[in-house]
């Protein structure tokens, strides 16, 4: 082997719910090492998603579940051409998609309606729940190309 194994690193849960994903939303969300800015952000996203009748982390975990894409495909090069090859995705990258999915969808939304991050958050959660929404949209699509491309499953490595 000519490299060491890097070593992953480990992140505390929050300290509010004690939950890791939940530290990682903060973490994906901090911008400039602001991270009280990120966690008055996220709990008022999951204080909202209880004001509207949900369980806040159930609901938060739920969308997460929905939004993280099962197959993706990776470009391999063979023989002088590029092939699309659909692969599955791991448990940790498709919640790291699923994650950095939802933040940008949530940044994406308009201003007109929503007045916070939070308030954008939280829709992109509930719309999530129904597997509705822009995150949904994006899971769709990595599932099309994969469907269009498993002709190259073969190729697999």
């Amino acid at each position: 082997m000519r490299h060491k194994k890097v070593q992953k690193r480990q992140i505390n849960p929050d300290t509010v719910y004690n939950n890791l994903f939940v530290a990682k939303l903060i973490n994906y969300i901090m911008r400039d090492g602001k991270k009280t800015v990120a966690q008055a952000q996220v709990y008022g996203a999951l204080t909202l998603l209880e004001q509207k009748g949900q369980k806040p982390l159930e609901a938060f975990e739920k969308a997460i579940q929905n939004i993280g894409p099962k197959v993706e495909v990776k470009a391999r090069r063979i023989g002088g051409a590029n092939y699309q090859v659909p692969v599955e995705v791991k448990h940790e990258r498709r919640m790291a998609l699923a994650l950095r999915w939802m933040i940008e969808a949530a940044r994406k939304r308009s201003n007109k309606e929503y007045h916070s991050f939070s308030e954008k958050l939280a829709a992109e959660v509930l719309d999530a729940l129904q597997n509705q929404g822009e995150a949904v949209r994006k899971r769709e699509i990595a599932l099309k190309q994969a469907e269009a491309n498993k002709a190259f499953s073969h190729f697999r490595w």
